[in-house]
């Protein structure tokens, strides 16, 4: 995580309201989440993009008072709160159907809606990692992991293509899997 700032900080940066540079940091950091929760949440792309744009509007207004206080409870569950309260007012309109705060509350703690924030909070951890498994390791090991350990591709064959021994395929596997281990975990304490 080290080409971002860290999250708390991130966080403070946006509170304080003057660090434009730190909306679009947020924007980079949690855009690609809200969107495809909204995705699989059935919107059209164009929806999709509007309930980023009502995530950080919310924000916007809520972040001069905002004090971020773990104790209280992670920024993960905020987060998912406002997102999933975005998308279903959104998708009730796309509906004609009226939504009060009460069903709103109803739906964002149903299970499967739940299910798919933490399926997308899961691969939102899983990106930001791998973007620094991109600048750690080499081109041939990124490419070995890919095939063998993502695509499911036989080791040896995997090692044929590449010009590698399976053992190669083998080690970067193992390295690059224990990288985003440590990766996700650091990430998930800041972060929850």
């Amino acid at each position: 995580m080290s080409e971002y700032t860290t999250h708390q900080t991130l966080l403070e940066r946006l509170s304080a309201g003057t660090d434009t540079k730190a909306w679009f940091e947020f924007h980079d950091r949690y855009g690609i989440l809200i969107r495809a929760t909204a995705r699989r949440q059935g919107l059209q792309e164009a929806d999709c993009d509007e309930v980023v744009q009502d995530v950080l509007t919310s924000l916007s207004r809520a972040m001069p008072e905002f004090k971020y206080d773990p104790s209280k409870g992670k920024f993960r569950a905020y987060l998912k709160t406002i997102t999933l309260r975005s998308i279903i007012s959104r998708s009730n309109r796309k509906k004609l159907v009226v939504a009060n705060d009460f069903l709103i509350e109803q739906a964002i703690s149903d299970s499967a809606l739940d299910k798919v924030w933490e399926s997308e909070w899961r691969q939102y951890h899983l990106r930001l990692a791998m973007t620094v498994v991109e600048r750690e390791f080499n081109v041939t090991d990124r490419a070995a992991f890919d095939a063998y350990a993502i695509r499911g591709e036989k080791a040896e064959t995997t090692a044929r293509s590449l010009g590698i021994s399976t053992d190669q395929v083998y080690q970067a596997k193992s390295r690059i899997l224990k990288r985003l281990g440590t990766l996700i975990e650091d990430q998930v304490q800041v972060e929850g």
